[in-house]
């Protein structure tokens, strides 16, 4: 089957995955993250957003959790006029590099894919450049070759004009296994909505119920920069 908001729908695990692009109306760009999981630890999670605008996961019953180093982080950070999306801390380090002066690229060569053996889950990063500048958005995934450590592989996608309606969109995995298999290709087209609402709705509903736990959709405005933010959490 061909990726998009389609596979989504049919495909039980995709994992972590993001999303950017912009409104059919041309007047935002837009940032689409979730998180799906299996375990108790993965599944204990909810999305808050900070009064920066910085948004965090953030356990849902903190006496249930085991090991939070890799479920609890940032998966949205902005600076300046650069917003960041990821699924990991690489965010931080992103925020870190950019501030003083260094690059996305440069951030994400300091980076591996997750320790988590045996899967060595992606690092799957997006960077909104909303001053279009060098490009729109980039999108990056840090992995593994067949889930091989031993052969870290580095892909960066530049996308030098949004289009309108139209988000491109990578995800962790190729869908469920044993190991999980690391996605595969490159960022697929996926279609957006105007306003933040309806695309959470539509993504929320295109996740698999079993195992879909938040999603988020952030929307910059192009004229003046104004952000929306619309949280869906499984557990309240």
């Amino acid at each position: 089957m061909a990726k998009d908001l389609h596979w989504l729908r049919y495909n039980t695990y995709p994992g972590r995955g993001l999303v950017i692009g912009m409104t059919p109306n041309t007047t935002a760009y837009v940032q689409v993250y979730w998180i799906m999981g299996r375990s108790e630890n993965s599944r204990n999670r909810i999305f808050v957003k900070e009064d920066n605008g910085f948004i965090k996961t953030q356990a849902h019953d903190p006496a249930k959790v085991k090991d939070p180093s890799l479920i609890m982080y940032y998966p949205v950070k902005h600076t300046g006029d650069k917003h960041i999306v990821s699924n990991g801390d690489q965010t931080d380090t992103i925020v870190e590099h950019l501030q003083s002066g260094s690059t996305f690229e440069a951030a994400l060569a300091t980076r591996q894919f997750e320790p988590d053996t045996p899967n060595y889950t992606p690092r799957i990063s997006g960077i909104l450049h909303a001053d279009a500048d060098p490009c729109a958005y980039q999108i990056s995934v840090v992995k593994s070759r067949f889930n091989d450590p031993q052969y870290p592989m580095r892909a960066f996608f530049n996308y030098e004009k949004a289009v309108p309606g139209i988000g491109h969109c990578v995800t962790t995995y190729e869908n469920d296994g044993a190991p999980l298999p690391s996605f595969q290709g490159e960022p697929f087209e996926v279609p957006l909505a105007d306003s933040a609402a309806t695309i959470a709705d539509q993504y929320w509903s295109a996740l698999n119920a079993d195992n879909r736990i938040s999603l988020l959709v952030k929307l910059v405005r192009i004229k003046d920069r104004e952000v929306t933010i619309e949280i869906i959490n499984r557990y309240h």
